[in-house]
């Protein structure tokens, strides 16, 4: 099996150097960059499978190279912030990035992190995946809500009969509204089944990934229920 290529863009020297010998031994192959214009040479020349993007950078800073990157892949993000508590992160979210890691990180925080956003984008887009049901067994078939179906099989989405463009993300998050219509799922369950965190996270990660997916299908499809979370609109 061929080793995943990660894209690794940050200027720091000591940070860069020392991220990418750990993670190549823990078997990754790594592009390092110094700064984002040369991040987005790199993204476009090796077609990574995961980017891992400093949010300050020089040239063209993080938040804008992981629009770029959104403009023309669904590839994983990970933004990696100074501050946890920085409207970097939010604008980093916003921008697609689909998680962050604050800084400093442990290497072993970051790699389990690289990996449960790999195994989600290899479940989104797998063959056959699809939603779970009570009784753990995937849901098939076509779901519909008024004008917005949702292709269990063929990891598609429309709404009016028009192809709606998601990342695998968020196709993951809708799958899971989908597979439960009306039932409120909060934000501890969501990272759990959506972002595989088996500690608690932050929510703003649910939240944005909410507004965005609201853009795509409609504002009124997910409904907030303040103090307990979201539900899709049965």
């Amino acid at each position: 099996m061929a080793e995943t290529h990660v894209l690794f863009v940050e200027d720091d020297d000591v940070i860069r150097e020392a991220t990418q010998l750990a993670l190549e031994r823990d078997g990754f192959t790594v592009t390092a960059m110094p700064d984002g214009l040369s991040g987005l040479e790199a993204f476009r020349a090796d077609q990574p499978d995961i980017a891992l993007l400093d949010v300050m950078l020089p040239g063209l800073d993080g938040v804008s190279l992981c629009r770029r990157i959104r403009d023309e892949s669904t590839v994983p993000v990970i933004m990696l912030s100074a501050r946890a508590d920085s409207i970097d992160v939010v604008l980093g979210l916003e921008a697609g990035a689909d998680d962050y890691v604050t800084k400093p990180f442990d290497g072993a925080v970051l790699v389990a992190r690289i990996r449960a956003v790999l195994r989600r984008f290899g479940h989104a887009g797998g063959p056959g995946a699809g939603a779970a049901d009570p009784d753990g067994e995937p849901e098939r078939g076509v779901l519909a809500f008024g004008d917005l179906e949702v292709d269990t099989e063929g990891m598609e989405v429309r709404k009016g009969g028009e192809t709606v463009a998601l990342t695998p993300t968020e196709m993951r998050l809708l799958l899971e509204f989908s597979s439960a219509p009306g039932t409120v799922l909060s934000r501890d369950k969501l990272l759990e089944r959506v972002w595989d965190y088996g500690w608690g996270g932050d929510t703003r990660v649910v939240d944005v990934h909410v507004q965005r997916l609201r853009t795509k299908i409609g504002q009124d499809r997910i409904e907030t229920v303040r103090g307990f979370g979201y539900k899709l609109k049965a």
